[in-house]
């Protein structure tokens, strides 16, 4: 057996950085040092490495393959090993874009590790290094007696992990379920940005089958606020008091396609901004890093995690698992408001990628307004890494516009590369959307469909818990309600 040793760089600085790295033997056999902590998720296997790496290599070709988060270009190289001896060799990784330049910064909002995890201290400090990210939250949440590794860490800061280029943060996740351990009741929320846990951290069966679907989560939306923390609905706006708190006012951001991407998961999301709720987008891996979710905040050159919060709170963020999406509508981004004058507003999608980009798509009010396609069979356009989309586009009403982009390319998790900005808020003349009246009817039957299920299939102690739970659904319901009916109003006068 040969030794094989490598060193990993920053090409642009010469800094040792952290890296996850795989390693084939001749007969395509993964190897690894003894040691080594494994990435855990679909896709590719690889090990993690702080900067350096050693093991035995046998006879042959060893192909080597270094990989950091997703803005860098992979590196892989082949090797031809005799029987004995050490090879050495540098692995210089080179960012591909130039998103710190430009004020934008990863992290990762919602991320746990499980009961089976037995080194969740090492995993951590390679998680918030290997993948890139600037911020990192793991919160604890509760299931039953169930022992999950990151329930260790108590909210707040984590010093032993933060350093001035990375922030790692313990939160919460408030959770409550019905009809089954894993299908959404009121849903999930995680509480960031806080100093204590805030009671209950579950409710209803996720605690024991007697447990009263009591308090709502919107009661914990507002105790989180009060220490200042950050309130991201998880899963895509799924569990039944997701749209009455959003229209509350309850909620921050909403996490979408956590633990990974599903073309179908951001209609709820579609759904309440079409009702005027204004809802930056977020993500997160959920169950260990599975995917390479991020969502990126634009918080200047240096990276400082208020200044990031701050991002994510005015909306100034795009989330993707690989590539850079940018929106500008008349000079502004995203999480910005624009008056449109004469009708119409110009509208510029920029990207910038590792993997080709097909499909650059412009969103208004939930419906794809514009969209350029670069590939063409198997003949990809110049612009499939990156460029840019310019189109005018004609604004009758008053909603919001958003870009997301797509590929068939996939990373090494096997997953489908995609991106998606926050909306930019349009004002037109103050007449809504014409999909306003139908979002808001379609949330107006969730909630009454909820309010039946709270009448007669929930549990609570008191009949004062039933009456406070009600009472504000039946204040998100009037929410939608109103506007309901000034939509069909606006409509009838268009």
């Amino acid at each position: 057996m040969g030794k094989l040793s490598g060193r990993i760089i920053d090409a642009a600085t010469g800094d040792q950085i952290e890296a996850r790295v795989q390693v084939l033997g001749p007969s395509g056999n993964t190897l690894a040092p003894d040691d080594a902590m494994w990435k855990v998720g679909p896709g590719e296997p690889f090990f993690y490495s702080d900067g350096t790496f050693a093991l035995d290599i046998p006879r042959g070709l060893v192909r080597v393959l270094v990989e950091r988060g997703t803005e860098y270009v992979p590196w892989q190289h082949d090797i031809e090993a005799t029987r004995s001896g050490a090879i050495a060799i540098d692995v210089p990784l080179r960012r591909w874009g130039d998103l710190p330049e430009r004020g934008w910064h990863p992290g990762n909002t919602h991320l746990h590790y499980d009961e089976k995890e037995k080194d969740p201290d090492r995993r951590l400090r390679y998680d918030s290094r290997v993948e890139g990210l600037r911020m990192t939250a793991v919160s604890i949440l509760k299931r039953w007696e169930l022992l999950y590794a990151t329930n260790k860490y108590p909210p707040g800061v984590l010093t032993e992990y933060t350093d001035s280029h990375h922030y790692v943060q313990s939160g919460e996740e408030t959770r409550h379920n019905a009809g089954g351990t894993h299908t959404p009741g009121y849903g999930h929320v995680m509480l960031l940005n806080i100093r204590n846990a805030v009671e209950p951290i579950s409710r209803g069966l996720l605690v024991d089958a007697f447990d009263p679907d009591y308090p709502p989560l919107s009661y914990a939306c507002d105790d989180a606020r009060r220490q200042g923390g950050l309130v991201i609905w998880c899963h895509n706006g799924q569990g039944m008091e997701a749209p009455v708190a959003a229209a509350l006012g309850k909620v921050d951001a909403m996490n979408l396609f956590d633990p990974y991407w599903s073309d179908v998961e951001y209609d709820l999301w579609y759904h309440m901004l079409n009702c005027g709720i204004r809802l930056p987008a977020s993500t997160g891996s959920d169950w260990f890093i599975c995917s390479a979710n991020r969502v990126y905040s634009q918080s200047g050159k240096q990276f400082a995690y208020e200044s990031w919060l701050t991002g994510i709170r005015k909306g100034a963020t795009f989330i993707t698992n690989g590539p850079a999406v940018y929106l500008d509508v008349d000079g502004q981004g995203p999480g910005a408001q624009v008056h449109v004058k004469g009708g119409s507003a110009e509208v510029e999608v920029g990207w910038q990628s590792h993997y080709p980009i097909e499909r650059v798509e412009v969103v208004v009010n939930g419906q794809v307004a514009a969209a350029r396609v670069l590939s063409h069979g198997l003949q990809m356009d110049g612009e499939a890494r990156t460029g840019t989309f310019r189109v005018a586009l004609p604004i009758k009403h008053d909603g919001w516009i958003a870009a997301r982009v797509s590929s068939s390319s996939r990373d090494s998790f096997n997953q489908a590369i995609w991106a998606h900005t926050s909306p930019i808020y349009l004002k037109a003349g103050g007449r809504p959307g014409p999909g306003s009246a139908v979002s808001a009817k379609f949330f107006v039957d969730k909630i009454d469909e909820a309010l039946a299920w709270t009448g007669s299939g929930a549990k609570f102690y008191t009949d004062a818990q039933r009456k406070e739970v009600q009472d504000l659904f039946r204040a998100g319901a009037d929410f939608y309600r109103k506007l309901a009916r000034q939509g069909r109003v606006s409509a009838r006068g268009a």
